[in-house]
């Protein structure tokens, strides 16, 4: 936004406005501009936001993937002070980042707290003696217990108290992956403690739709902002609804044409809602269906090739056709859509 000084004056001298406000309207654009600029900073893809992210995923793995066995040493106690000692130094290196203006460090340095309350919660159980078995929290990350519940109702928690204060979209996927983590073991618990693998994706399946469900309500809720708090809530969402889906025994070739139109109205999904990942594992899955009939319905085919070819032209066209009547065609759709839904895609534009 290019503020000139003298087009107030001009405004001043026309009475329109007086010199006190003019002097306010200065200020405040030109403060409008220095966080649109320093939010412009924060958001790009450069190599000192490449290094935000490695190395605060280097630290965040240290205390979750990547933790050694050699910690358990220190004892329960031992494990609850040095993560609660870790976490004070997030916490305050996320507050000084903020009041700097350095979005990307502030919500990496939050979300590395909300990663460590699970070790801090295993600390505890274990300092009390209530952890119930002779596993660690090494297997957090990689087994399917029904005590682990106890860690990532805690860092639900945690997570939702840290968000509410710094409001970094960032912070939302340790949330996203503990859902995940919670569903899976909720099931088994439900079950009984037998595991299996259809058991895992049928959760994954339908935790991938109400994660899907709760990234869209985010969405909309959020629309007005410029901070995309949805983005690992959609991630994750498709990630673990199209494992699942993918994981399934169709049984039929009826059945595999539907998985072939769940990932096409997936890529239609993230095309409405300008959402790559869904066109990215819609595609995906939709490229593995044309695969699966090229090497097994169709292997001795000769028109099958010629057919698909014809059929990639014939999209080519299609999508020729749709780019000359986008802006019309565009307008008619959302005019059908819900307020809400229209505001959170032109805003998305």
């Amino acid at each position: 936004m290019d503020i000139q000084r003298e087009q107030f004056d001009d405004a001043v001298e026309r009475a329109i406005i007086d010199a006190n406000q003019a002097d306010q309207l200065v200020e405040y654009f030109q403060q409008q501009d220095t966080d649109l600029n320093r939010a412009a900073v924060n958001a790009k893809f450069d190599f000192a936001n490449l290094l935000y992210y490695f190395g605060g995923l280097i630290a965040i793995g240290a205390m979750t993937l990547f933790m050694t066995l050699g910690f358990e040493a220190y004892g329960g106690a031992g494990i609850f002070w040095i993560a609660l000692a870790y976490a004070g130094v997030g916490l305050k290196l996320a507050t000084h980042f903020e009041h700097q203006g350095y979005v990307i460090p502030a919500g990496i340095c939050a979300t590395f707290v909300v990663a460590l309350t699970p070790l801090a919660i295993y600390g505890v159980q274990t300092w009390f003696g209530f952890w119930p078995d002779d596993s660690s929290y090494r297997q957090f990350h990689s087994y399917i217990q029904w005590h682990w519940i106890y860690m990532e109702l805690g860092t639900l928690a945690t997570g939702a108290a840290l968000a509410r204060r710094y409001k970094f979209p960032f912070m939302l996927m340790p949330i996203a992956v503990t859902l995940w983590y919670l569903s899976m073991d909720l099931a088994v618990m439900l079950a009984d403690g037998r595991y299996s693998l259809a058991l895992r994706q049928l959760v994954s399946l339908y935790f991938g739709l109400l994660m899907i469900g709760l990234a869209f309500w985010v969405d909309i809720r959020s629309r007005q902002t410029p901070r995309d708090f949805a983005f690992w809530l959609y991630i994750f969402g498709v990630m673990t609804f199209w494992g699942g889906l993918s994981l399934q025994d169709s049984g039929s070739e009826l059945g595999k044409l539907f998985y072939f139109c769940i990932n096409f109205v997936m890529m239609l999904v993230g095309v409405l809602l300008m959402r790559r990942v869904f066109v990215v594992f819609g595609g995906v899955g939709a490229c593995c269906y044309i695969g699966y009939l090229s090497y097994r319905v169709f292997e001795d085919s000769l028109i099958f090739p010629l057919v698909l070819c014809a059929l990639g032209l014939g999209v080519i066209y299609l999508g020729l056709y749709w780019q000359k009547h986008e802006r019309e065609w565009t307008q008619r759709l959302r005019v059908l859509l819900p307020v809400p839904l229209r505001e959170l895609l032109v805003n998305r534009t």
